[in-house]
């Protein structure tokens, strides 16, 4: 673990220049998961040097499940896994990186879940020597990263004036915002899981997210990532009352709403949140020239108001041909649960349950 934490300030200035990376493969969010996540003797990193200065890193633990598999570090609470590359010295790197992984599964599968297309892995994918393959995972949202006129701009002529006298509805109310300095973002992201938990109450909420261990993990990366730029909390107030709170994770290429909490009383009066969220994120989005606003996985109805543009992320399976049986077994269970996905949709679509 002390060689992690060590790695801090060499990581921070690879990831800088490693245009895919996201704010999940930030060297304060990835330490900080793995203090809350991770299991003794698992952590797997592999780094590539030249002169002293990474020019790549794999982030990994290994797993056992039915067999020895490595995956990337992050876990659920990751909307995306990646490796990262120095963008300007990947030609060399990203093969040095393949040998490194190839060496490191000798024994097990690599597992890359929720890659996002154009991820600094898929380099890595494309020189492996061995068996391979690459399969859907995750639905993301994207919109580009414009001001909140222009996004009301992208949308039909109904659509856009009901969102318009939405925003009036919040300047109407007073509603107010502030983005929290680094000092006060340890008592916001605590104010974000009370509200969170608040306006989940009675319904069914991500179960992660009322634990201890996800507002350790919170509250101790998120309070590095919001020092070195890399995280946005925004409070919302009514009459002076903090009525809501946002995270939004920032990287060099993109911006993504993360997690937020609201009161009840913000619906009982009217306001649209989902609507609020997305003016703040837009503003943040722009301000940092950042050219995509990710509204992150998940495709719920919502996020469709805005003509979001669908970007389906990659599970990337690698391994040695000496473990090509394992390979196979575990392909032949990825495509099982495919075609149970599958065969569940095209149910509901014909007006079916699920069950």
């Amino acid at each position: 673990m002390r060689e992690f934490a060590e790695l801090g300030p060499a990581w921070e200035r690879l990831y800088r220049r490693c245009s895919a990376a996201t704010p999940f493969q930030s060297h304060a969010w990835l330490h900080s998961w793995w203090l809350s996540y991770g299991t003794p003797g698992g952590l797997r990193l592999l780094v590539v040097r030249e002169g002293g200065e990474l020019r790549a890193v794999a982030p990994l633990m290994r797993v056992r499940r039915v067999l020895p598999v490595l995956v990337p570090l992050g876990g659920a609470i990751s909307d995306y896994a990646d490796v990262l590359l120095d963008d300007e010295h990947a030609d060399r790197a990203a093969p040095a990186l393949a040998a490194g992984l190839a060496e490191a599964a000798r024994t097990a599968l690599i597992d890359f879940r929720e890659v996002r297309p154009g991820g600094a892995v898929e380099r890595v994918y494309e020189g492996w020597r061995g068996p391979r393959t690459r399969v859907r995972d995750s639905v993301c949202m994207e919109l580009p990263a414009l001001p909140m006129e222009e996004l009301l701009e992208r949308l039909p002529a109904s659509r856009a004036q009901r969102a318009r006298a939405k925003l009036r509805k919040l300047a109407s109310l007073g509603v107010e915002h502030r983005v929290v300095g680094h000092d006060e973002v340890d008592a916001a992201l605590h104010r974000l899981l009370e509200l969170h938990r608040l306006q989940w109450q009675g319904r069914k909420v991500t179960s992660e997210h009322v634990r201890p261990r996800f507002a350790a993990h919170l509250v101790r990366s998120v309070s590095r990532m919001v020092r070195s730029g890399d995280a946005l909390v925004t409070e919302f107030l009514l009459d002076g009352t903090v009525v809501a709170v946002d995270l939004t994770l920032l990287s060099p290429g993109l911006a993504g709403g993360y997690l937020y909490g609201s009161d009840p009383l913000l619906r009982e009066r009217k306001a649209d949140v989902a609507t609020m969220l997305l003016q703040a994120s837009a503003r943040e989005a722009v301000d940092g020239r950042r050219r995509v606003l990710s509204l992150l996985r998940g495709a719920e109805s919502y996020k469709y108001r805005w003509r979001p543009e669908t970007v389906v992320n990659r599970r990337l399976l690698l391994s040695r041909r000496r473990t090509a049986p394992l390979f196979l077994v575990v392909l032949a269970g990825v495509g099982a649960r495919r075609l149970c996905r599958d065969l569940v949709h095209r149910w509901r679509e014909r007006g079916g349950d699920g069950s």
